[in-house]
C-alpha cells in the first residue's frame, strides 16, 4: 500500500481518537495518536474476520494499554466490526458500547478485558500458550488447523509492571514463536519522562529472556512492515521496540505528557486537522477512500475463514477434526469421578488432586498447573505429559502472571484451565481474579493450605482474611468443601457455571462424612447436614470446621440446646438462593452461630455471632492452633452457650454419630 494512503489512514485514526476524547471530555488521546501508524500497517498483516469475531483461527490482538480505547474503538469501527460511528460518539457514556477501558463480551472485537497495566501482556502470553497446546493436539505434518499469531500492543507502563516480566520470561522459556509484542516506546508516563523512574535497557531484558528483539522507528511505515514480516517468521517470541512520539500530530503538544490523559482542546484539534489537510470543522471525519481501505478487512477476513473451513473438510483430516471437536465440545458426562465413601479421612487438597486427574482424563481441553507447588497442591496430572504437548503446565514462581495467563487460555475457545498455589499467595492473583469475575471467565483457581491448618509455617503462610476478599468479588465462586465427597459435588457444580471459581482446600486430613448423607444440595451453596426437631440454634460452617460443629451439636443437646448443622461449601451460591430455600436451611426460630477459621465477617448476613479469627495465626502444629483459637468441640460449645445465654459445662458422650 502506498505510504501516502497509510498516512491518511493513520491521521483518520488520530483524529477519531482525539474527537472521542474531546467529546467525552475524558480519556487518553496521546497513545492512540502515537500508535496510529503502527496500527495501520498491523492491519495489513492481521488475519481476522470482522463479521465473525469468534473465528477460531483468527489472529488475536490484545491492547494491554487498555486506556488507549480511542485507538481500539476507531480500529474496530473502521475494520467493520459491530461498532458504529454513533458508538464512537458515545465514548465513555452510560450504557455505551465504548466504555473507558475495553471489556470482553461488551464490545464486539475485544479479545479480553484490559486496563490494569501489564495484565494484557500476560493475557497475550496466555493466548499464545493456548494456541501452542491446541496446535499440538490438532495439527499434522501435512495440515495445520491452528496457525495464527498473537499480537499485543503495550507501553512503558505495561513493561514496568512486574506481571509483564513474569509472563515474558515464561514466554521466552516456552519459545512461543507466534507471539508478537509491539512496545510503544514513547518514553512518557503521567508524571513526565520515563527517565524519572526507569532506566533499564528493555532490549537486553528481552534478549536475556530468549526473545527475538527488533528496534524500529514507530512512524516509518517501511520499518514497521519489515519488522512485522520478520516477527511472523521468527522461531522465538518477538518484541518490536517502536520508538514513537506520544500525541503524534497534535499541534504544539507532540511528545508531551499532557496528551496522555486529557482532551487536547477544540482549538488544538482544529489546527492539527488543518495541517494534514482534514476539514477542521468536521468531527469524527472519515474520508471515503480511507474507509474503503479499512473495510477491505471484511472481504479478506471472510475469504480467510472460508479457506480455513475448506481445509477442514478434506477427507484425510477426519482424525484432526475429531480432535478439534473434542476440544471445542467437552463431554462432562464422561468424567468418572473418584469415590471416597470408603476413605475415613482425606485432605481436600488430596481429594482435589484425584478429581483433577479424573476430569483431565476425560476432557482433552482440561489442562493446568501450579506456581512451582504441584507436589504440595496435589495438582500433577499423572502420565499426561508436560506442556505444550502434554497437560501439565509448569508456571514457575509467577502467581500474578499465572492468573492472567489462564484467563486468556479460558477465553481462547479450546481450553478449560486451572492454576494452583497456596491460598496465602492468592494475594498475588487478586487483580487477575478480579478481571475473571468482571468478565465471567471460567478459570479455576486452586488454593491449598487454606487456614491456620498450615501449622508450623506460621502466620506469614496462614491465610486469615483471604477468603473474605474473594467472597466479596461479584460473580466469583469460592468453594471450601468440608470433605472429599463435597469436593466432588463442588466440581460437578462449578463446571456448569460460566464464571471463575476458587477452590480453598485443606492441607490436613478431614474426616469423610458418611455416604448415607445427601450431597445433592451442594449445588445450592449451603445445606442442612443435621436437623433436630425444635432446634434453637443453627451452626454454619465450611471446610475443616464442619466436623467439630457436628460433634459440638451432639454435646450441646445434652445441655438443652438443640442444634441444626449447616454446611456452607459455597457461601456465594447460597447468597443467590431464594428466600424460601434459605429459610429451609436456616430456621428463623433459631439463633445462628457461624464458625470458620478466617475473618468470616461476611457470615453476619445470616449469623447472630461468629467464631472466627480475630488475629493472625501462629507457628505450631495445626491441632494446637485450632485449640488455641477455639476451633474445637469445646471452643464451639463455649461460644454457642454464650450466644444462647446458657451456662457452659463440659460433657462427654464419647463418639458422636455424624
Amino acid at each position: 500500500m502506498p505510504n501516502t494512503m497509510r498516512k491518511k489512514m493513520a491521521n483518520t485514526i488520530r483524529f477519531l481518537a482525539a474527537d472521542m476524547v474531546q467529546q467525552a471530555n475524558s480519556g487518553h488521546p496521546g497513545a492512540p495518536m502515537g500508535l496510529a501508524d503502527i496500527a495501520v500497517v498491523l492491519g495489513e498483516h492481521l488475519n481476522h474476520n470482522p463479521k465473525n469475531p469468534k473465528w477460531l483461527n483468527r489472529d488475536r490482538l490484545v491492547f494491554s494499554g487498555g486506556h488507549g480505547t480511542g485507538l481500539i474503538y476507531s480500529l474496530l469501527h473502521l475494520w467493520g466490526y459491530d461498532l458504529s460511528l454513533e458508538d464512537l460518539k458515545n465514548f465513555r457514556q452510560l450504557d455505551s458500547k465504548t466504555p473507558g477501558h475495553p471489556e470482553y463480551g461488551h464490545t464486539d472485537g475485544v479479545e479480553i478485558t484490559t486496563g490494569p497495566l501489564g495484565q494484557g501482556v500476560a493475557n497475550a502470553v496466555g493466548f499464545a500458550m493456548a494456541e501452542s497446546y491446541t496446535a499440538n493436539q490438532v495439527n499434522s505434518e501435512t495440515c495445520d488447523f491452528i496457525d495464527h499469531k498473537v499480537y499485543c500492543l503495550c507501553g512503558d507502563g505495561d513493561l514496568q509492571e512486574g506481571i509483564s516480566y513474569e509472563a515474558c520470561a515464561l514466554a521466552g522459556h516456552l519459545t512461543l514463536k507466534d507471539l508478537v509484542l509491539i512496545y510503544d516506546s514513547n518514553e512518557i508516563t503521567i508524571e513526565g519522562d520515563t527517565s524519572i523512574a526507569w532506566s533499564e535497557d528493555v532490549a537486553k531484558r528481552f534478549e536475556a529472556q530468549k526473545w527475538n528483539v527488533l528496534k524500529i522507528n514507530g512512524h516509518c511505515y517501511n520499518e514497521i512492515d519489515e519488522a512485522l514480516t520478520n516477527a511472523k517468521s521468527s522461531d522465538k517470541p518477538t518484541i518490536i521496540i517502536a520508538n514513537t512520539i506520544i500525541g503524534k500530530g497534535a499541534d504544539g503538544l507532540e511528545g508531551s505528557h499532557e496528551t496522555h490523559g486529557a482532551p487536547l482542546g477544540e482549538e488544538t484539534i482544529k489546527v492539527s486537522k488543518e495541517k494534514v489537510g482534514f476539514p477542521s470543522d468536521k468531527k469524527f471525519y472519515i474520508p471515503e477512500d480511507v474507509l474503503f481501505r479499512f473495510r477491505c478487512a471484511i472481504e479478506e477476513g471472510e475469504l480467510l475463514e472460508k479457506e480455513w473451513i475448506h481445509r477442514q473438510k478434506e477427507a484425510p483430516l477426519l482424525e484432526q477434526n475429531e480432535a478439534l471437536d473434542r476440544l471445542l465440545n467437552p463431554d462432562f458426562s464422561s468424567i468418572k469421578y473418584p469415590d471416597f465413601s470408603n476413605d475415613a479421612e482425606v485432605a481436600t487438597r488430596d481429594s482435589n488432586g484425584k478429581i483433577l486427574n479424573a476430569i483431565a482424563t476425560a476432557i482433552p481441553s482440561f489442562i493446568g498447573g501450579s506456581a512451582d507447588l504441584a507436589p504440595s497442591n496435589k495438582t500433577t496430572l499423572k502420565d499426561m505429559g508436560d506442556f505444550p504437548k502434554g497437560k501439565n503446565i509448569h508456571f514457575g514462581i509467577r502467581e500474578h502472571a499465572m492468573g492472567a495467563i489462564t484467563n486468556a487460555m479460558a477465553l481462547y475457545g479450546t481450553i478449560i484451565p486451572f492454576n494452583a498455589t497456596f491460598f496465602v499467595f492468592s494475594d498475588y492473583q487478586k487483580p487477575s481474579a478480579r478481571i475473571s469475575a468482571l468478565t465471567s471467565i471460567q478459570n479455576f483457581f486452586i488454593w491449598t493450605h487454606d487456614s491456620i491448618g498450615v501449622g508450623e509455617d506460621g502466620p506469614t503462610h496462614e491465610p486469615i482474611e483471604h477468603i473474605s476478599q474473594f467472597r466479596a468479588l461479584p460473580n466469583f465462586y469460592v468453594w471450601r468443601p468440608a470433605d472429599a465427597t463435597e469436593n466432588v459435588e463442588a466440581w460437578k457444580s462449578a463446571l456448569k457455571i460460566n464464571a471463575p471459581h476458587g477452590f480453598v482446600l485443606s492441607r490436613q486430613k478431614l474426616k469423610t462424612l458418611k455416604p448415607k448423607k445427601e450431597f445433592g444440595t451442594v449445588s445450592n451453596g449451603a445445606y442442612l447436614v443435621k436437623k433436630r426437631e425444635n432446634a434453637t440454634l443453627t451452626l454454619m460452617a465450611s471446610g475443616s470446621e464442619l466436623m467439630p460443629c457436628l460433634r459440638a451439636g451432639c454435646h450441646l443437646e445434652l445441655l438443652g440446646i438443640k442444634t441444626n448443622i449447616v454446611s456452607v461449601p459455597c457461601l456465594d451460591l447460597f447468597n443467590e438462593q431464594s428466600s424460601e430455600y434459605k429459610s429451609k436451611v436456616i430456621d428463623a426460630n433459631t439463633k445462628v452461630l457461624a464458625v470458620e477459621a478466617s475473618t468470616a465477617t461476611e457470615y453476619y448476613r445470616y449469623a447472630d455471632d461468629i467464631l472466627a479469627m480475630e488475629t493472625f495465626g501462629a507457628s505450631a502444629p495445626a491441632n494446637l492452633l485450632f485449640e488455641k483459637f477455639g476451633f474445637t468441640i469445646h471452643g464451639i460449645m463455649k461460644k454457642a452457650c454464650n450466644l444462647m445465654d446458657v451456662e457452659y459445662k463440659e460433657v462427654n458422650i464419647g463418639t458422636c454419630e455424624v
